[in-house]
Formats: C-alpha cells, structure tokens, sequence
C-alpha cells in the first residue's frame, strides 16, 4: 500500500460531500465539522510520519510447492500491491502466496506452481503489466489484491475499477480462473485517526463493492478482506500488524490467506459447484446487492450465479453469497512463533 496521508487528497469540496453522508463512529455532523477546521490536513500530516515507507522489498515466494506429489503443476500467479507481495513479513513461508500455494497444493495433493508479479506500491494502473507478465507463463488461478493505494491516492473509482476489470477480462479470456480479494477497509489502521479514518473507511467500502460488481460481471470470484483483522488488530497490534503498523504480519497475512484458499479451490473446480444454479434465489442477491452486503461483512464471497437457470433478475446479474468458516482466525501461531503455511489448510 501507499502513503496514509494522500487520503486527503481530491479537494474540500469532496471531502465535505463525503463527510456529510458518512455515518461511522460520531457520525455525519462531526466529520463535516473537523473537515472544515483543517483537522484532515494535520491528520495527513502525522500519518505520514506514524507509518514508514516501504524499504526492504518482501521476500521472494516463487517455486514450486508440494514439488514431490504426483501430477502436474497448478500454476498460479500472485498480481496486486504491497498485501499481495507480502511486504511486511521477513520470511518466505509467510507471505500470501507461499501460504496460499502450500494450502492450495495439500487440498489438491498435487504440485502448484508459483509466479508473484505483485509490485509494492502498485495502483490498479499498474496491474496490466502484472498481467502480461503472467500470461506469459499460461496461469491456471491468478489471485489478485488491489485497491488499498487507489484509496491513499485518491483514485476515481471509475478509474481504479476499469483497470481492474480489464486485468480480469484479460485472464479470463486467456482461460485462467481469477479471485479477486477486494479493497482493505483502511479504517482500521490505527496511525489513521478519525475523522480521517472514517473517511478511509467509507471509501474503501465503496472501492471494494464496486470491484465485486466488477469482477462478477467479468467472469472472476472475490473475496471481501473488509476489516477481517480489524478486531484482532485492535485487541492485539503488536501481533497482528507488521512493523510498520501499516500492513499485516505474518499471523495477518495468514488470516487472510485462509479466507481466500477456499474461494481459489471453488474456482479451480475442487470446492463447492464452480456456478451454482439453484431451484429458489434462497441465499442470493442482485449483484449490486451483494456487492454492498460483501463489503460490510469481512470474509464473504461472491460469485456469479443462476436461479431457475437464468443468470439475470430485475435487479441485474444474480450473486451467490457465501461466507465460509476458515481455519486461522481462532487460532493464530503463539508470539515468537513463525507462521505455518498448513494454517491455511484446514478449511472447511
């Protein structure tokens, strides 16, 4: 991710609109009234200073895991930001990619694999690079995690979401299966105080259901990452956060591993039925619905489906909703101990 502090960017007069219809912590009224006084632009300020810049890249993750099982190898690219590179970890077992290819690899008994193109700092721009890079070793699975930047940077949504789509429209139509896990609620990083932090909050939900309505409508799967760690953060940052107190460690890193592993399984055909069609729309939404609900519930994922074997009702494409349980969550490694790559194996 990017520098805190450029959430203040994009003008007063948006601030103040946003600020106004923004109903987090105090609510509207009091956002409106401290954007007024400056206090965004001082809160800017010190979050610049609270949280470091990216120095030492992340520990390379690429290889082949489970190299000893029988088949061949599922290959899978890793695309995205610094989530996605696993800045903030020291170890290559601890990043997403290494966690999710381990998983990945004992689920399928069968080798995976491994290419990461995620480049730290990277806005959704950048990820069509990423993409011509992958297809260049013929992806089966790409995983991709994007937005937390376009937030910081003040991106257009409509701008960050177009880039996206086309990376995903890319891979698709390459024949490789896309999981997109959506934009972090960056209102949980705690140098970022409010009001700053609500409005933080407020558009990285709309960021990421607006990636979900994108990424659906584009044949790929996501997976809301919300404020999953929020709570543990608060309850124990010292564990949770990384040294930055920006990104996750490598007990972060592996809550949200376990929460994409089983979307990426569905989406490779080994979980549940890759495009449900179901006999009643019990358990699904419009897409723009579901989309909205996604982003207020850390976890859940979101999928194209079809009722009476359609694929459209009156409020547009029907999404199935599923929120999994995942192993991880309840029991993170000890302090001191270093993240194992089979926590992410136990997923129901």
């Amino acid at each position: 991710m990017g520098d805190a502090g450029s959430v203040a960017h994009g003008g007063w007069q948006r601030a103040r609109r946003i600020a106004r219809v923004t109903a987090i912590g105090t609510g509207a009224t009091v956002a409106a009234t401290v954007v007024t006084g400056g206090v965004l632009l001082g809160q800017a300020r010190q979050a610049r200073r609270t949280i470091p810049m990216a120095e030492a890249p992340p520990p390379r993750c690429d290889g082949v895991y489970g190299a000893k099982l029988p088949g061949p190898p599922v290959t899978m690219v890793i695309l995205g930001d610094s989530s996605a590179a696993g800045y903030g970890v020291h170890r290559r077992r601890e990043t997403p990619g290494a966690l999710l290819a381990t998983g990945l690899s004992r689920r399928l008994h069968r080798p995976v694999r491994l290419h990461r193109f995620a480049v730290v700092g990277a806005l959704s721009a950048g990820l069509r690079p990423q993409v011509e890079s992958a297809l260049e070793v013929e992806p089966d699975i790409a995983v991709v995690l994007v937005g937390g930047n376009d937030v910081t940077n003040r991106t257009p949504l409509s701008v960050a979401v177009r880039y996206l789509v086309d990376a995903v429209r890319t891979l698709r139509a390459a024949g490789c299966e896309v999981v997109v896990g959506t934009c972090p609620d960056l209102g949980a990083i705690r140098p970022i105080q409010p009001p700053l932090r609500w409005l933080a909050r407020r558009w990285s939900r709309q960021l990421a259901a607006a990636q979900t309505m994108a990424v659906v409508e584009a044949g790929g799967w996501t997976v809301s990452l919300g404020d999953l760690l929020g709570p543990r953060f608060a309850a124990e940052p010292t564990r949770m956060f990384a040294w930055d107190r920006f990104h996750p460690s490598a007990e972060g890193y592996a809550v949200a591993a376990a929460a994409l592993l089983p979307t990426v399984l569905s989406a490779l055909g080994a979980g549940q039925e890759r495009r449900p069609s179901l006999a009643h729309a019990e358990g699904v939404r419009s897409l723009p619905e579901a989309a909205q609900e996604a982003a207020r519930h850390a976890g859940t994922e979101v999928s194209a489906a079809q009722v009476r074997g359609r694929e459209r009702g009156p409020g547009g494409r029907w999404a199935q909703l599923r929120r999994r349980a995942f192993f991880g969550v309840g029991a993170a490694p000890q302090p001191g101990a270093a993240a194992d790559p089979a926590q992410v194996e136990g997923l129901a």
